[in-house]
């Protein structure tokens, strides 16, 4: 939520209003700045979680068909130990960012190589966050 509002913010002060609004170009290039600002974050939250700033190029060129594939790491009824609260939390925001990027670089195009890279990048860091989260989970408390 906090991402979404500030690269809102981001956006908006990048893009002084004009009287005949935003030509495509502009538009394509606030979407691109805004994806940039969701990738950032992602790559903080890695190295928050103490992994390293991009997923491993293994991930990357095995990808989840989407946000929500990558997501199905952990079982149905998996429980999150209260030990493992941190870094589940991280996953679901680096997943969430993941959502926002992928759905920026539809909106770019299948053409815009650029946006579809940071896409498939995002869907390999939300299937790691979430292998760690449930790794750490099924470890004895």
């Amino acid at each position: 939520m906090r991402i979404a509002l500030v690269a809102s913010l981001l956006v908006l002060a990048a893009c002084p209003g004009s009287q005949k609004g935003p030509t495509a170009s502009e538009l394509r290039m606030r979407k691109a700045n805004e994806l940039m600002v969701y990738w950032a974050e992602i790559r903080r939250l890695r190295h928050e979680a103490g992994m390293d700033v991009e997923p491993s190029p293994i991930l990357i060129s095995q990808p989840p068909r989407s946000v929500s594939d990558a997501k199905r790491v952990c079982p149905d009824n998996h429980k999150v130990p209260t030990s493992c609260n941190d870094i589940c939390s991280i996953a679901d925001a680096i997943c969430d960012n993941a959502e926002a990027i992928c759905g920026l670089a539809d909106e770019l195009g299948k053409g815009d190589d650029f946006a579809q890279g940071k896409c498939t990048s995002a869907k390999a860091s939300c299937r790691e966050a979430k292998q760690r989260c449930c790794g750490c989970s099924d470890k004895p408390q």
